[in-house]
C-alpha cells in the first residue's frame, strides 16, 4: 500500500495546506458535444491524468440555487422550513425538497435567481438573505454546482400569477419544523441534496456556533460558465 494511503497517510496541517477545493483544469483538448439533451448536453474531452491521457464524459450544467426559507415556530426557539413535494422521474419518487431552480437566465446573479425561484415555487419573498452552503452534486459526472441560500423575514408575494407546468403543476407546499426535517434527514427518509445539506448547515448555524456567509459571498468553484 502507498505510504500516503491508509493509516500511514499524513495528517493535514491546515496552516500549510488549506482545506479548500482548488480550481484546476487538466483538459488537454476541446470539449465535444456527444448528445444534445432536452435540457442538458453530454460532452466529452481528453484529460491529462497521472498515468496518461484519459477520455471523460459528463453532463454540462448551468448551475442551480436552493432556498431554505424559514419562519418562526412555536416554541420560538425552533424554526419552520418551507418545503415542497414534487415528483422526480429519474429516481421514481415524490420527494420533499426546498425550493430550487436552474441558473437558466443569462447573466442573472445567483441571489436574483434564488429570489425568483422562491417566488415561483413558494409564492414567498424574503427581506434577509444569507449563504448556507455551496456544493457540487456529482463532480465525477456532472458540472452542476449549487448554492443553498437561507431566506428569512418572509412574506407572501403580492400576486401569485406564476404558470406552473410539468412537475410543478402538481407540486404542494408545506411548512415543516426544522427539528422534524432533521429527524427525517438522519433517518434516511429525505434525500434531496439541497434539502439535506441546507437543513444540516442551518442546524449548525443555529445551534453549533457557525456563521452563515453573506448572500453575495464568492463562489470560486461555482458553475463553470459563470466563473
Amino acid at each position: 500500500m502507498s505510504a500516503e494511503l491508509g493509516l500511514d497517510a499524513p495528517r493535514l496541517d491546515p496552516e500549510r495546506t488549506p482545506l479548500a477545493d482548488e480550481v484546476t483544469d487538466l483538459g488537454s483538448g476541446e470539449e465535444r458535444v456527444l448528445h444534445e439533451g432536452a435540457r442538458y448536453p453530454v460532452v466529452g474531452a481528453e484529460v491529462e491524468l497521472g498515468d496518461g491521457v484519459a477520455w471523460r464524459e459528463w453532463t454540462r450544467h448551468p448551475g442551480a440555487v436552493g432556498i431554505v426559507a424559514t419562519r418562526p415556530a412555536e416554541p420560538p426557539e425552533d424554526l419552520e422550513v418551507f418545503c415542497v413535494r414534487q415528483y422526480r422521474h429519474p429516481v421514481r419518487a415524490t420527494a420533499w425538497e426546498v425550493p430550487a431552480g436552474l441558473l437558466d437566465v443569462p447573466g442573472e446573479p445567483m441571489l436574483t435567481a434564488a429570489a425568483r425561484e422562491l417566488a415561483e415555487e413558494a409564492a414567498l419573498t424574503a427581506d434577509t438573505w444569507s449563504t448556507l452552503a455551496d456544493y457540487h452534486t456529482t463532480p465525477g459526472g456532472s458540472a452542476e454546482a449549487i448554492r443553498v441560500f437561507w431566506a428569512r423575514d418572509v412574506h407572501d408575494v403580492a400576486e401569485d400569477d406564476f404558470g406552473r407546468e410539468g412537475e410543478e403543476a402538481d407540486m404542494t407546499g408545506h411548512w415543516v419544523r426544522l427539528a422534524d426535517l432533521l429527524d427525517a434527514v438522519h433517518a434516511g427518509r429525505v434525500h434531496n441534496p439541497s434539502t439535506v445539506i441546507g437543513a444540516l448547515a442551518l442546524d449548525r448555524v443555529l445551534h453549533r456556533g457557525a456563521s452563515a456567509r453573506p448572500a453575495d459571498a464568492p463562489f470560486e468553484l461555482g458553475p463553470v460558465d459563470h466563473r
